[in-house]
């Protein structure tokens, strides 16, 4: 790695390393490329404390909704191939989808949260997760809460099946295979980056611990009146789901698993080549990071702006976090990328992943004179 950044890297190896032996994190990792090159790759703790095994640069971590990153990027590199148009009506190429009036949604709505198909029945459950045809036959039979852009609300898990299920009827794969041959495999992280996870990669992945994430969202069910709506009380998405391996195997593409070294190329290769890679052109990048909507969200209740399936940051930046604390983010003005993972998923406790991806991008921002 380009020696202009050691000091860099050691801030940051110094701040893993603290996390973890001050016992407030299990294992970490955090990743950062510049102009399509590595610049930070560092990681600490274990992936898992019951066996003593290290979480290495390469660990698989359930990372939460910071999945919904590589499944937008799917849906990019496919629209860069011109096998999709984001204003594609989703009834066109999925004919069941237009019961009770929803023949007008379209992808666009989808990726940018504004469907009006937010909730789940109340007894969902895990085991109806692993059934793709289930979740799409429940969306296929939903009524939308209201009419397509009318409203901003997180679509917690249904923008998985939504978005997922168009990607499965234009290619006539799974989202995972699709991630895997057009993302994964040319930027040579197939076994980093995953949706559904393979059965014979489970073992590598980074045991999850809670440390406060299911006190939070038990506390959210009982006073955000529409948080059980989109994450129901046996989905909640928390580490007990993250570590069902029938979930893990499974397409649930709100969700991913990762390394932060993987997801940090990924979102390098949207912005510009890496090591010849390129997933789309500059004017797809433009669009794909602007801002598409910004409202009060129906779940939290807080300002939000999205992009065409990334959150978009007042800082310029666009990507996804998940509960619990992860993150990958790019900066298109600064040419760099940041994702951090763990495995101990914590609530309450000043988001360090968070720090982590601030202390990158200040340094990086200070010595480029931006």
């Amino acid at each position: 790695m380009d020696g202009r950044w050691d000091g860099l890297r050691a801030e940051v190896r110094a701040a893993v390393d603290e996390l973890v032996t001050s016992g407030r994190e299990a294992g970490v990792q955090v990743a950062a490329y510049l102009a399509g090159a590595p610049i930070v790759e560092e990681q600490a703790g274990l992936a898992d404390t019951t066996t003593g095994r290290p979480m290495t640069a390469g660990t698989p971590v359930h990372a939460v909704s910071t999945g919904k990153g590589l499944t937008a990027t799917v849906v990019h590199v496919l629209a860069e191939q011109g096998r999709l148009d984001y204003d594609l009506r989703i009834a066109e190429v999925w004919p069941e989808f237009a019961r009770h009036g929803k023949d007008g949604i379209t992808l666009r709505h989808a990726l940018t949260h504004t469907a009006g198909l937010p909730a789940l029945p109340a007894d969902v459950t895990p085991a109806d997760f692993t059934d793709w045809d289930r979740m799409c036959g429940l969306l296929a039979d939903a009524r939308p809460l209201w009419a397509p852009g009318e409203r901003l609300a997180y679509h917690a898990w249904t923008w998985g099946w939504l978005v997922g299920e168009v990607v499965r009827r234009v290619t006539g794969k799974p989202v995972s295979q699709v991630l895997a041959a057009e993302v994964a495999g040319p930027l040579g992280v197939t076994g980093e980056l995953f949706l559904g996870v393979p059965e014979a990669d489970l073992p590598r992945l980074a045991r999850l611990e809670d440390a406060g994430l299911a006190a939070l969202m038990t506390y959210a069910g009982a006073n955000l009146p529409n948080f059980d709506a989109v994450a129901p009380p046996h989905v909640r998405p928390d580490a007990t789901i993250g570590s069902r391996p029938d979930v893990l195997r499974a397409d649930v593409p709100a969700v991913g698993t990762m390394s932060a070294r993987a997801v940090a190329r990924m979102y390098a290769a949207l912005l510009g080549p890496v090591d010849g890679v390129r997933l789309v052109s500059s004017q797809r990048l433009r669009e794909v990071s602007a801002p598409a909507v910004r409202a009060e969200e129906w779940v939290f209740g807080q300002e939000t702006t999205f992009g065409l399936g990334y959150a978009v940051d007042a800082d310029g930046s666009f990507g996804t976090a998940g509960s619990g604390g992860s993150l990958a983010f790019a900066y298109p003005d600064l040419g760099l990328t940041v994702a951090a993972v763990r495995n101990r998923l914590g609530a309450g406790d000043g988001d360090p992943m968070e720090g982590l991806r601030v202390l990158v991008r200040d340094r990086v921002a200070a010595e480029l004179g931006r």
